[in-house]
């Protein structure tokens, strides 16, 4: 493909990608205020719970294989075939284990509703399944306006299907009957847009070369997900479900600016990198513009919002979710390097790297211990406070072992993103300040976002900082593709 063709569908992927997050999330967002405001703390905890479980297994279905077909370049129908049967089997496996294992889960947690709440929404395990090939031949199209299209799609049928369920009294099913909503409208217009048929078909070379580079992101990917989980089960276990709700209620809205666009830059950098493999200055300048023009959105929106974080919480759904205000602003500030940790660890995989990526995991996660023993005898406080942390830490792994690669070090990282993260800092100081202004919260919301918007926009444009200007120049060229 030539550059000028690759730069345009890299443009029009991140696109509809970032579109497609902002307008799924965004509805998920709207509906999620609703639902907050109609279910209390301790039944979102109890669905916090069952995601650890969920999120595990799905992690063990996707197996790596996905990974491994989007880099493969001459995938054939029989490799599509051999990933989606494996897939299925897993998936069915893995929901046989948590239907057995539900009862057992309910008495460590000490809540008997998780029985039936686990082997009910454990079914998105096995429809996630059906999901992975279509949304792996998409991907490897750069085709995320379909994408894009579908999310939005589940978004809204699940947010019906939600509201209607909390309205007449279903309570803690409601955000249930949301979740497998959610993924079944999802994976139902995957398989109409797509007009994909599989064959239960199974190839063992087939399935020993993609295991070859998948098994290792299996791995990795798992020990991640499980990592990432055991947070929630030290609150689950040693705090109570009204505190893991507070947490994971904080957790969603951090994830809305910087999960997503870790998503958005893995989706589409990967498949994108992966066809400049072979031109290491090309891919080197393509990483550097990724990693400037991220993370100038990323820390502005994560600093941003942990600036107004209080007023944010109380406008949106009320008193009753105040103590997750804190959790909130320390989790910005953790998880705004997401999206640095989600561009080192492709490079990693586009160089065939995963041996080492399945090392750094194993290494970062033994480190990790440590805000896990806070959380456990001090507080949660220390542990998400011990995060941030670990999570440059984990980030210094990562660039160091991506950099040799394309002679980018962590220094010359640093140096690209730190403008960025310094306007985002000073942004941010300014709008926490803004907030001890003694005005109603309904005002005292769209002043901060209006200031901070004009602190950004308006250094920006003195300035001319380079990952502005590019960024500013991405959206007037994807403005320009849909007026045509």
């Amino acid at each position: 493909m030539s550059e000028t063709g690759l730069r345009n569908k890299t443009i029009k992927g991140v696109g509809w990608s970032f579109t497609g997050s902002i307008l799924g999330q965004g509805i998920t967002f709207l509906v999620g205020i609703v639902l907050a405001r109609m279910l209390s703390p301790e039944e979102y905890g109890l669905i916090g719970i069952i995601m650890i479980f969920i999120l595990i297994s799905e992690s063990i279905v996707n197996s790596g294989l996905s990974s491994a077909l989007i880099r493969k370049q001459d995938a054939s129908d029989l490799d599509f075939d051999t990933v989606f049967t494996t897939n299925l089997v897993l998936s069915l496996i893995m929901y046989a284990v948590l239907f057995a294992c539900a009862p057992l889960i309910s008495i460590f947690f000490e809540k008997p509703l998780l029985t039936n709440l686990l082997r009910v929404m454990g079914i998105i395990v096995i429809i996630n399944a059906l999901s992975l090939v279509p949304v792996t031949k998409l991907s490897r199209a750069v085709d995320f306006r379909t994408l894009t299209i579908c999310s939005i799609i589940g978004a809204i049928m699940s947010g019906v299907v939600g509201i209607s369920m909390a309205y007449t009294g279903f309570g803690v099913w409601a955000l249930v009957g949301q979740q497998i909503a959610q993924q079944f409208f999802y994976t139902a217009v995957l398989w109409i847009a797509t007009r994909w048929l599989p064959s239960i078909r199974f190839s063992t070379h087939s399935f020993k070369e993609l295991w070859g580079f998948g098994w290792k992101l299996l791995v990795s990917g798992l020990i991640n997900t499980v990592w990432n989980e055991v947070y929630k089960v030290v609150i689950g276990k040693c705090y109570t479900p009204a505190t893991l709700g507070q947490y994971t209620q904080a957790h969603f809205y951090a994830d809305l600016f910087s999960r997503n666009m870790s998503n958005v830059i893995q989706r589409v950098s990967y498949p994108v990198l992966s066809k400049m493999q072979d031109d290491r200055e090309r891919m080197k300048q393509a990483y550097r513009q990724v990693i400037k023009v991220t993370m100038l959105v990323t820390f502005v929106l994560m600093f941003g919002l942990a600036g107004c974080a209080k007023s944010f919480i109380l406008v949106l759904i009320g008193e009753q979710w105040l103590p997750c205000v804190e959790y909130l602003q320390i989790l910005c500030f953790s998880m705004a390097l997401y999206p640095l940790h989600a561009i080192n660890l492709n490079m990693l995989q586009v160089q065939g790297r995963s041996d080492l990526f399945l090392k750094l995991e194993i290494i970062k996660k033994c480190i990790g211990i440590i805000p896990l023993l806070l959380g456990i005898f001090i507080s949660i406080y220390w542990m998400l406070i011990g995060s941030v942390v670990m999570g440059w830490f984990a980030y210094y792994l990562n660039a160091y072992y991506s950099g040799p690669y394309l002679q980018y070090s962590v220094w010359a990282q640093i140096k690209d993103f730190l403008p960025s993260m310094t306007l985002a800092l000073v942004m941010a100081v300014i709008v926490y300040f803004i907030g001890w202004l003694p005005l109603p919260v309904y005002a005292l919301l769209p002043i901060q976002i209006v200031c901070g918007a004009v602190i950004v926009f308006g250094v920006c444009e003195v300035t001319k900082l380079d990952e502005y200007v590019q960024t500013k120049q991405i959206a007037l060229n994807l403005l320009e593709k849909r007026t045509l």
